[in-house]
């Protein structure tokens, strides 16, 4: 068991192995999304998140037939009657927790996150298949966002919503700063599909508040604290992190322009018959571009330029225009021809800048092959 850290409420935040748990001193205002005493709850003992994971794998087990009888017996291995709290479970590890907490006169906010986006990132409105009332497909992945955000003040339970509404926007701010994709379309996510949030309020407290917006300093606590936590979290789970991003590749992903897709088009357009040799000398080329500042800095100009075109903030001619020119402007710096363009939708957007990367790939491998000859 270890103390990660005794909250301003008085209330402490232990990890015990696959399990954190916040045990409360006193009553306190719970608002969650937990399938075990989800929901608006004034009689609760405990809260907890739990790594549902077996081992070293990222795949979540249960140990009941469905998540919530699991979550029960999660909760008895505790010490706790189950119908005394709320619990989330996901995959990540619970020692990659990130603990941030904010504070402004006598207004304390922290934020306990664990998560990552790697695997069950989405953006929402993304095409699911989930309908049915009990699915196994539902159960907490690797992805999950799992966030407890304890406020050491009394609010009514309208005013806990809104906190949990700005504690999601603040989650969402956080994956939009490091433009982390969806999994499930170009978008860039929003959250997981199966993200979960505990908010506790101190009904004790002499401090009684009547907002959580972005007007109010409680809204600005919670964003201050959720935002970095949720980086924190993924950068510990998963390596998601400002320099992780840097990368052609990673801002290229969302739209299926991957390694892998790459390799295909390079191999196509050679003719080399020994295809071990010729891979390893695409991945060295890839290995020696994809980082390289100026590419990544107009990628990234590109991809916002295919966003806009996809959000209809920009038409397909005036995307078109621009996009010439970023292809123009890099082929230059490379020496090459530039690609064009050959229409105003997304898959044509997608093949000229493509064709633009093997060429530049094309030229290095060339360069490697005289280097070395």
């Amino acid at each position: 068991m270890t103390l990660l850290c005794t909250l301003a409420n008085g209330d402490a935040v232990y990890r015990y192995d696959k399990r954190i748990v916040i045990r409360f001193e006193q009553p306190r205002k719970v608002l969650s999304t937990s399938i075990l005493n989800g929901g608006y709850r004034e009689d609760l003992r405990a809260v907890f998140n739990h790594d549902c994971s077996s081992g070293n794998d990222t795949d979540s087990t249960l140990r009941a037939p469905t998540y919530g009888e699991h979550m029960r017996l999660e909760a008895r291995d505790l010490g706790f009657d189950p119908d005394t709290v709320a619990g989330m479970g996901t995959a990540a590890q619970m020692e990659n927790v990130a603990v941030i907490t904010a504070k402004y006169e006598t207004l304390t906010v922290t934020a306990v996150v664990t998560g990552g986006v790697e695997v069950n990132g989405g953006r929402v409105g993304d095409p699911t298949t989930y309908f049915q009332p009990v699915d196994k497909a539902m159960l907490p992945k690797p992805g999950t966002i799992n966030i407890m955000l304890v406020i050491n003040a009394d609010l009514p339970p309208g005013i806990l919503a809104r906190a949990l509404v700005t504690c999601t926007e603040a989650k969402t701010a956080a994956l939009q700063e490091l433009m982390a994709g969806s999994n499930y379309s170009t978008g860039l996510a929003t959250g997981s599909g199966t993200d979960q949030t505990i908010v506790i309020a101190n009904p004790s407290s002499a401090l009684y508040l009547e907002g959580a917006g972005k007007h109010s300093k409680l809204g600005e606590l919670i964003g201050c604290a959720v935002k970095p936590a949720v980086k924190e979290a993924l950068l510990k789970q998963t390596g998601l992190s400002p320099e992780l991003q840097h990368s052609v590749l990673r801002r290229l992903k969302r739209f299926g322009v991957t390694e892998e897709a790459l390799w295909e088009e390079f191999s196509q357009n050679n003719g080399n018959s020994n295809r071990h040799i010729e891979q390893q000398i695409f991945l060295d080329c890839l290995n020696k571009i994809y980082k390289d500042p100026q590419l990544v800095t107009h990628t990234s100009l590109y991809v916002h330029l295919l966003d806009q075109l996809l959000w209809g903030l920009l038409s397909g001619e005036e995307a078109l225009l621009a996009g010439n020119a970023l292809l123009v402007l890099v082929a230059n710096n490379y020496g090459l021809f530039s690609p064009i363009i050959s229409g105003r939708e997304l898959p044509d957007f997608l093949r000229a800048w493509t064709k633009l990367l093997i060429e530049i790939l094309k030229q290095e491998s060339e360069i490697r092959s005289q280097e070395s000859a």
